[in-house]
């Protein structure tokens, strides 16, 4: 989900598909929507001397987008080794399955049924393949399955949909949780500051060149949320639908049904910590 505002670090603007970072490529699928944004941005990872090439988030189960993905990776010079999921949203992993197939590799994933192989992906795991390095970073809140990938050798972060490259995320309650979400937020603000990470590659949305800035921004705008969803119970609006109309007025109402969701784990956070 997405609301209107921009985020730091970069002005909005329109997605296309090319190189982001010395060692990652985005090609973009053709999938539009209020959800979505421009589209799922599937990202090709890969050394630049290096034959050999990882894919972040085949895309949704479209035949053109994935054979494109494949020939944007021959194209220079790369073979496609192996296949990761940042989560299992359609959006980003329906079309896995088929990638696959198309390609001949294992598809690693935290959810065991979203694998294709032996091996999963947990905290801590350094990916590498072909000399490129990843490292995985768990971040569940979005989802309990989502994960981010920190690429040390571009300062980048590949973030799924924990943070977009525009405007702000659903927290998908039941499946997602705002605690976890966060905790998660806050483990990417110490790559951040940490580990020097400046940019953020998106699930969706254009690139973010101050990854620090947008994790700031993501953090406040759930406090200010929260806040808000604070004070509308404590007003008399008790269902989440009536929540969503008196704090979400400024979004488009196409999106209300995913805000009901992030109301939800709201909601569920406030009673949690006794503040309802």
């Amino acid at each position: 989900m997405t609301n209107a505002s921009p985020l730091p670090g970069r002005p909005r603007g329109r997605v296309v598909s090319g190189p982001a970072t010395p060692r990652a490529v985005n090609v973009l699928a053709p999938n539009p929507s209020a959800m979505t944004l421009d589209g799922t941005n599937t990202w090709i990872l890969s050394e630049p001397d290096s034959a050999l090439a990882v894919v972040v988030d085949p895309g949704p189960l479209d035949e053109g987008h994935l054979r494109r993905v494949v020939a944007t990776a021959e194209e220079a010079g790369k073979r496609i080794a192996l296949t990761l999921l940042t989560h299992g949203h359609p959006d980003h992993a329906e079309g896995a399955g088929r990638f696959a197939e198309l390609t001949g590799t294992k598809v690693r994933a935290l959810d065991p049924a979203l694998r294709l192989g032996d091996e999963g992906l947990a905290a801590g795991d350094v990916i590498s393949v072909g000399g490129l390095e990843l490292r995985v970073v768990p971040t569940p809140g979005h989802t309990e399955d989502s994960l981010c990938f920190h690429l040390p050798a571009d300062q980048a972060v590949l973030t799924g949909d924990t943070i977009l490259g525009r405007g702000t995320t659903v927290v998908a309650h039941p499946d997602g949780r705002l605690g976890d979400y966060l905790d998660s937020l806050r483990r990417l603000r110490s790559l951040t500051v940490d580990d020097g990470v400046h940019t953020v590659l998106p699930g969706h949305g254009p690139v973010l060149e101050d990854a620090q800035g947008a994790v700031e921004y993501y953090l406040a705008h759930r406090a200010h949320r929260l806040a808000q969803v604070e004070t509308a119970v404590e007003d008399g609006y008790r269902t989440p639908a009536e929540v969503v109309a008196h704090v979400y007025a400024d979004v488009d109402r196409s999106l209300w049904p995913a805000a009901e969701l992030s109301v939800r784990a709201q909601l569920e956070y406030l009673r949690e910590h006794g503040l309802i």
